[in-house]
C-alpha cells in the first residue's frame, strides 16, 4: 500500500534549521483540481498566480464574500467555479490540491486539519508553519519558467530576486529553447552522443566573457578591413583611371543620394526589425518621387533581402506553414490590386502624395507609441481572419510602400501567435509580396520610373544587409525607434505642409 501526502508530512518532519529542505517540483495544474478557499485580495492575487501559469487549471473557489475582481477575472475562464457561500468539508470532495487565503486563523486551522483528513496538500497564505508546499515567485521566458523559494522567509526577498532575473533574462531564451528543442529532436545516436552534441551547442552560453569580446572585435576588424579595402579601391579608380571617373561625373546625384539613404535605412531595419518600407517610401515623397514609383523602390529593393531572411527561417524551421497559406494568396491579391491602383492614379501624384505622406504620418506615430510602449500580455485569444490580415497588409503595403511587417506581424503577435514562427512566416511571405508587387509595378509604369533612384535603393540597402545584424546588438532599439518616429512625422508634415501650401 502506497503511502499517502499525509502519511508523508506525518511521519518526515524536516529540520529547517539545516537550510532549505523543500524539493521543487513543477505541477500540471491543467490535470488538477484546485479549491480556493478565501476570494478577497489575497485570494485574487492567488488566483492569478495559478491562472497566469497554467491558464486551463481547474479552479474551485469558495468564499462568503467574493470581491468583484475575482467574479471578473473568473468570467474569462470556463474552468474556474465559484461557490458563495461557508465553506464545507464537502467542498474538499475530488480536489488535489487546497489553497487557503481566507485570514480567519481558526477557520485555517480547520481546513488544515479537514484536508489532511483526505490527504490533500495545502498552502496557507502568510502562515508558513500551516503549510504543506509554497508558491515561489515564478520567472517566465517562453517556455522557461524559474522560480524562486526562500523557506517561508521572505517573500519580499522573492519578489525582488524574480524582477533581477526578469530584467536580465533575454526574451530570446525562449528562442533558444525552442531551437534546442527542434536540434534535439534531429540528433541520432545513443544517449551519450546526444549530450555531447548538446554540450556543444550550449558552451556558447558560458564562454568566458573575454573570449567573446575577442571574437567581436575581431569580427568588426573583419567588416572595417573590408569597408576600407572598397573604399581604398574606389578612391584609386577616382584618381587614376578618367573613364572611372567620367562615368561617375554622368550618373545623377539622386543616386548617391538614394545609395546613401538606402543603405542607412536597411542598417535601422536590421537594428530594430521594422521601420525600412515606412523611412525609404517618406524619404522617396520629399524628393519628389511620386508615389507608385516609390513603393516600387522599396519592393524591388525588399526582394533579396526578405528572400535570404525567409530560406534562413525555413531552414531553422520557423514556418508555420498553415500560416504562411492563409497569408501568401490575400496578400498577393492585396498587393496587386494596391499597386495596381496607385499606379493608375500616377497622374494625380500631387493628390496621391499627400496621402500617402498621411499615412506615413500615422506610422511614425505608431512607431512612436511603440518604442514607449510596455510588452503585451498574451491575448487570450488567438487572432481568426488571418486572410482578411493579409490582404489589408498587401494591400496597405502597396500603396504606401511599407507596413506588411508592421501591421501582419504585430497584429499576429498582439493575437496571441508564436513570435518566433510569426516572423519567419512574415519573412518568407514577404518575399512573394515584393515579387509580386514590384512585377505589377514595372508593368503599370512604362515610363518616368525615376530609376535612377531606384537602383541607388537598391544597392544602398543590399550593401547594409550583411553588416545591419552585426551592429543590431550595439545600439538602443528604444533610441532607433523614437529617432526614426521623429523623423518620419516631421518629413510626412513637411510634405503634407507643402501640399496645403500649393493648393491655397
Amino acid at each position: 500500500m502506497s503511502a499517502s501526502p499525509k502519511d508523508i508530512i506525518n511521519t518526515v518532519t524536516p529540520d529547517t534549521s539545516e537550510g532549505n529542505q523543500l524539493f521543487p517540483v513543477f505541477l500540471k495544474l491543467n490535470e488538477l483540481h484546485t479549491v480556493l478557499i478565501g476570494a478577497g485580495n489575497v485570494g485574487l492575487e492567488k488566483l492569478n498566480a495559478i491562472l497566469n501559469n497554467s491558464p486551463l487549471a481547474k479552479v474551485t473557489v469558495v468564499a462568503e464574500v467574493v470581491s468583484h475582481e475575482v467574479y471578473a477575472l473568473a468570467a474569462k475562464y470556463k474552468q474556474v467555479n465559484i461557490h458563495e457561500r461557508l465553506f464545507t468539508e464537502s467542498d474538499l470532495e475530488g480536489a488535489n490540491l487546497v489553497v487557503v487565503a481566507t485570514g480567519n486563523e481558526s477557520l485555517n486551522n480547520y481546513i488544515r486539519e479537514v484536508a489532511h483528513q483526505h490527504n490533500l496538500l495545502l498552502n496557507v497564505a502568510d502562515k508558513p508553519s500551516l503549510c504543506d508546499f509554497y508558491l515561489g515567485s515564478i520567472v517566465q521566458k517562453g517556455d522557461l519558467k524559474v522560480a524562486i523559494s526562500t523557506n517561508g522567509k521572505s517573500p519580499t526577498v522573492a519578489k525582488r530576486l524574480k524582477e533581477v532575473l526578469n530584467d536580465n533574462l533575454p526574451d530570446e531564451l525562449d528562442t533558444t529553447l525552442q531551437q534546442m528543442s527542434q536540434l534535439r529532436n534531429t540528433l541520432t545516436g545513443d544517449f551519450a552522443d546526444k549530450v555531447k552534441k548538446l554540450n556543444e551547442v550550449t558552451s556558447i552560453l558560458v564562454e568566458p566573457k573575454a573570449d567573446i569580446s575577442i571574437r567581436k572585435n575581431f569580427n568588426w576588424l573583419i567588416w572595417c578591413s573590408i569597408i576600407a579595402a572598397i573604399g581604398i579601391t574606389i578612391t584609386a579608380f577616382w584618381l587614376k583611371n578618367p573613364d572611372f571617373q567620367s562615368f561617375v561625373e554622368t550618373v545623377s546625384p539622386t543616386f548617391y543620394y538614394f545609395l546613401v539613404a538606402g543603405f542607412i535605412f536597411a542598417m535601422i531595419d536590421g537594428a530594430i526589425g521594422m521601420s525600412y518600407g515606412v523611412t525609404s517610401t517618406t524619404f522617396s515623397l520629399t524628393m519628389g518621387i511620386p508615389p507608385a514609383a516609390a513603393s516600387m523602390g522599396v519592393h524591388l529593393s525588399e526582394i533579396m533581402s526578405n528572400g535570404i531572411a525567409g530560406w534562413m527561417h525555413y531552414r531553422m524551421g520557423n514556418i508555420n506553414w498553415r500560416l504562411f497559406k492563409l497569408l501568401l494568396i490575400p496578400g498577393i491579391i492585396g498587393a496587386v490590386l494596391g499597386a495596381y491602383l496607385v499606379s493608375s492614379l500616377e497622374h494625380y501624384s500631387m493628390y496621391t502624395k499627400p496621402a500617402v505622406s498621411l499615412y506615413t504620418l500615422i506610422l511614425g506615430i505608431v512607431i512612436f507609441k511603440k518604442a514607449f510602449k510596455g510588452k503585451h500580455k498574451k491575448a487570450d485569444k488567438k487572432i481568426k481572419r488571418i486572410s482578411l490580415l493579409g490582404f489589408g497588409g498587401g494591400f496597405i503595403d502597396a500603396v504606401g510602400g511599407g507596413g506588411w511587417g508592421s501591421i501582419v506581424l504585430s497584429s499576429l503577435i498582439a493575437g496571441g501567435r508564436n513570435a518566433r514562427f510569426s516572423l519567419g512566416t512574415v519573412k518568407l511571405s514577404r518575399f512573394f509580396i515584393a515579387m509580386v508587387s514590384s512585377v505589377t509595378f514595372i508593368l503599370m509604369l512604362s515610363h518616368g520610373n525615376h530609376w535612377e533612384a531606384i537602383v541607388g535603393l537598391v544597392i544602398g540597402s543590399a550593401l547594409a544587409s550583411p553588416i545591419a545584424a552585426k551592429v543590431s546588438n550595439q545600439i538602443s532599439t528604444k533610441a532607433i525607434m523614437v529617432s526614426v518616429a521623429v523623423i518620419v512625422i516631421l518629413i510626412s508634415l513637411y510634405s503634407i505642409q507643402k501640399f496645403i501650401v500649393k493648393v491655397l
